[in-house]
């Protein structure tokens, strides 16, 4: 059965137990300051369970695109090394929410398996919950007896709280868990070692392939457990190991999802898989980590330096990696494999075959930048190894820099320390890398207390800030927040005016009045679909009357902005054309910032052109359409567009202004007509990766601020220009006066050192057979440089040292020929280091020409005296 099938067959049989199949969500999260990715099948329906909201449909069934790199068995490191594990995978899954539980959730998994797949049922076990005594909870005897009437007792486990209890996070609901594991060992195998003595053991052939989780309590954040109200299911399946299983293989790269890519990529690298182990974890590792990637970028998370666009960039410079070392691919290669992950996956993950051709840019530039950097990395590691000859040893906070700067795994180091008979400190390299550990969890550390709930009956807060910017409003719930040693509130309302940061668009501030107290509201944000109001205390008296009160200022500013983006969203494929998507939006009171595709920076007269349509639309003072609760493919067929990687539900709401111009899905808020944005200046274009523009802009107050600037700039240089009356003219010749000076400049400088040059020379003493020079010069750093480079250029074996006063400042230069660096494999970067000390200072450089800086001009002579003495040795 191919792994089309596979997926297919999981939801016709659920379709046919009455669950709705629901689209995977995006793996690329937003709105969740928990995750940056969707690490389980669950994530879309957290809300739910939390009951921030209500479920449309009680039974749903659907394939989870998934990420971890992190966690238990989930080391990005070690991705590749074995034949199970992944960075990006599919969770296949059936949901209750508040209807079926455990009978019918075990009933069906076992349906599906052994009837449905064809799985041999003595092969299969199951596990249980066998209760906790810390938590006062008995084994869970209401599953035991499901299963005991499938499976004999030898076949069923008890499993303890860590394995057999799920839990959302250290608070939430949570519940015990029933795993089901297959031994896919041979009989032989079998015969020796029961498979119930391997489960959970981390064996590579009696693994998990499905978790079902009976969701029925609520964990506090002291610890205590709360019976749920409602009983939900939540499963969880991995789709690969299904694969592998249902396939007969033995590794899930084996299976029909990784074996065309890995066909590929054999045929590349001109490699056969299966004849070198290091060769075949490289090919793993890159089959692997294309599909986490090339998903990433159709979901709208590009590369970066940070957060989510960082772990992106991470996965594929690993990619390349193992491709350049192992496989000795030093051209991009990664690119050329996009287009049989399209083939193979297209079909039903559409995303991937709308977004290939940026997603082949992406990782082609990705590609490129990546292996520069690496040849660097490559040129520092052979240069530490000249510089510490007598060591072997690599030191491990340089092997940390390696793998922090310019991203080598250790064992890549490793792996070239080896080739050249060192070794390297891994003590020191995990100090480094334990460090980094601590101060990215010490950062994202936070104490949230339990809520304090003061009205029930209210699941999610109503929002209400279309139309209102005050209301009479009621707290619902509270709780207190310590964080980077920051005290504050987060206050749930049963309606507000306050919109919360969504979609790009920046939260609400403003204040609560309780009675004769004004509660600042700082930020207004989402955690799961629930609206959160950030304050720095909370009423003294929670029984007065409260009433919420937004900036109206900031708001209407960032509003502005807001209608302004989709104004020039319209302009910009209107002038571009059709392929121009919005990649990424920023909206505050201040600016916007618009990230789209495109592939070559706009010309000075796109960028008019986009600027005129757009002021047109604003003079023409279009009123806001704004449709409310649109069904989702009435929508799309109204003109809106769906962006990739963002989810929607069932009804959206539509932003129009003028229905044959712009026509968007949109939560945010917006001007009631767009005369009232003002004025629109773009004050930036930029590229920010392969495919993708940013442009920045104003508008109203802030574009009449910058442009009074500019004409403030032209109106300084046209008064310095005596009011020539061509500006333009005049700066050209201003210009070009300048170049000549800068020639008439540089001939003095050059005519000034050739006539120190045999002063300097004369001074040479040979110390050693080292012609060895230092003094003191009234010059320029800029002079001292050139008249090291000429005295290089006609004495041999020379150590020349020259020192330069400016004011209080001291300037070092250090030159060593050639011969000398080979000879004695002295570096005039790290010479120089010693040498500013003696001024109070720091420098660096190049092994045959370096510079320091200092603020100590009593310290020259002693650099000088220690300089001849390293020479004298």
């Amino acid at each position: 059965m191919k792994s089309s099938q596979v997926r297919q067959t999981f939801f016709d049989f659920f379709e046919s137990k009455e669950h709705k199949i629901v689209p995977s969500a995006p793996m690329v999260v937003r709105n969740d300051p928990s995750l940056m990715f969707t690490n389980a099948g669950m994530n879309q329906f957290k809300d739910i369970f939390l009951g921030t909201l209500p479920a449309k449909d009680l039974r749903i069934a659907d394939t989870q695109k998934c990420l971890r790199v992190s966690g238990k068995h989930n080391d990005l490191e070690e991705v590749g090394h074995d034949t199970y594990h992944h960075t990006m995978f599919e969770m296949l899954g059936n949901w209750s929410f508040g209807d079926y539980f455990k009978k019918e959730a075990i009933q069906w998994a076992w349906e599906l398996l052994t009837q449905v797949y064809g799985i041999d049922p003595e092969n299969l076990y199951t596990t249980v919950f066998g209760g906790d005594e810390q938590d006062g909870l008995p084994k869970d005897n209401e599953a035991l007896g499901y299963w005991r009437a499938i499976l004999p007792d030898e076949r069923i486990l008890f499993g303890s709280r860590k394995d057999n209890f799920w839990e959302m996070g250290e608070t939430g609901p949570c519940g015990p868990c029933s795993e089901i594991h297959i031994d896919m060992r041979s009989p032989e195998d079998k015969a020796k070692i029961p498979g119930k003595e391997l489960v959970n053991t981390d064996h590579p052939e009696v693994i998990e392939i499905w978790n079902l989780v009976f969701i029925e309590y609520n964990r506090q954040s002291g610890g205590k457990l709360d019976i749920l109200p409602q009983k939900h299911i939540d499963t969880g399946m991995g789709f690969e190991r299904l694969c592998m299983v249902i396939q007969g293989k033995t590794s899930n790269y084996d299976t029909d999802i990784f074996q065309p890519v890995i066909l590929k990529l054999s045929g590349i690298s001109k490699l056969e898989y299966g004849e070198n182990s290091q060769q075949d974890i490289a090919m793993r590792v890159v089959a692997d980590h294309l599909r986490a990637v090339a998903f990433a970028i159709a979901d709208g998370q590009l590369p970066g330096n940070t957060g989510a666009g960082y772990v992106i960039r991470r996965i594929l410079r690993r990619a390349i990696r193992y491709g350049y070392t192992f496989l000795g691919l030093k051209d991009p290669f990664i690119n050329e494999l996009l287009p049989v992950l399209v083939d193979e996956m297209g079909g039903f993950f559409p995303e991937i075959t709308a977004q290939r051709e940026l997603i082949r840019k992406v990782i082609t530039e990705e590609e490129l930048a990546f292996l520069r950097t690496l040849s660097q990395g490559i040129r520092k590691f052979d240069q530490y190894l000249k510089d510490h000859r007598e060591d072997h040893i690599i030191d491990g906070n340089f092997a940390f820099e390696l793998f922090d700067t310019y991203g080598f795994p250790v064992d890549l180091t490793q792996l070239m320390a080896g080739e050249k008979g060192w070794k390297v400190d891994m003590e020191g390299f995990r100090q480094g890398l334990d460090a980094q550990r601590n101060r990215s969890r010490q950062a994202a550390q936070m104490d949230v207390h339990d809520w304090t709930v003061l009205e029930t009956g209210y699941e999610n807060t109503e929002f209400i800030g279309y139309d209102h910017l005050e209301a009479d409003v009621e707290i619902v719930k509270y709780r207190k927040v310590k964080a980077r040693k920051k005290e504050f509130y987060e206050i749930v309302l049963n309606k507000t005016p306050f919109y919360a940061e969504s979609g790009g668009q920046t939260g609400d501030s403003g204040y609560l009045l309780a009675d004769a107290q004004k509660i600042v509201i700082e930020d207004t944000y989402k955690e799961h679909e629930l609206i959160i109001h950030k304050a720095s205390n909370v009423p003294g008296d929670l029984s007065v009357p409260v009433k919420a009160v937004v900036d109206a200022g900031r708001r209407r500013a960032t509003a502005g902005n807001h209608s302004a983006t989709h104004l020039m969203h319209a302009a910009l494929r209107t002038v571009l054309g059709d392929h121009v998507e919005q990649k990424g939006s920023l909206v505050d009171e201040d600016h916007l910032r618009f990230d789209f595709s495109h592939f070559s920076k706009l010309t000075d007269e796109e960028i008019k052109r986009v600027e005129k349509l757009v002021n047109l639309k604003i003079r023409e003072d279009i009123a806001l359409n704004e449709k409310k609760d649109v069904p989702f493919k009435q929508a799309v067929e109204m003109g809106a567009m769906a962006l990739f990687g963002e989810k929607y539900g069932d009804h959206v709401r539509v932003v129009i202004f003028d229905k044959d111009y712009s026509v968007e899905l949109c939560g945010g808020t917006h001007v009631s007509r767009t005369g009232q944005i003002g004025l629109f200046k773009i004050i930036s274009e930029s590229a920010i990766a392969a495919g993708v523009r940013r442009i920045e802009a104003v508008t109203a107050e802030k574009a009449e601020d910058y442009i009074y600037g500019q004409k403030d700039v032209i109106d300084a240089i046209q008064e310095n220009l005596k009011n020539v009356k061509d500006l333009a003219r005049g700066v050209s010749n201003l210009v070009e006066e300048n170049k000549a000076l800068i020639k008439q400049l540089e001939s003095l400088g050059r005519e000034r050192v050739n006539a120190l040059k045999g002063g300097v020379i004369d001074q040479t003493e040979n110390i050693n057979g080292v012609n060895f020079i230092a003094l003191q010069l009234d010059a320029d750093a800029k002079t001292a440089k050139d008249l090291a480079f000429v005295v290089n250029s006609e004495l041999k074996d020379l150590f020349l040292l020259i020192g330069t006063l400016h004011g209080s400042k001291v300037n070092l230069s250090l030159m060593i020929s050639e011969e000398l660096v080979k000879q004695k494999g002295w570096h005039a970067g790290n010479i120089i280091r010693e040498l500013a000390k003696e001024i109070k200072g720091g420098g660096g450089g190049q092994p045959h020409f370096a510079t320091a800086g200092g603020s100590d001009p009593n310290g020259m002579g002693a650099a000088f005296t220690r300089a001849r003495k390293m020479v004298e040795g």
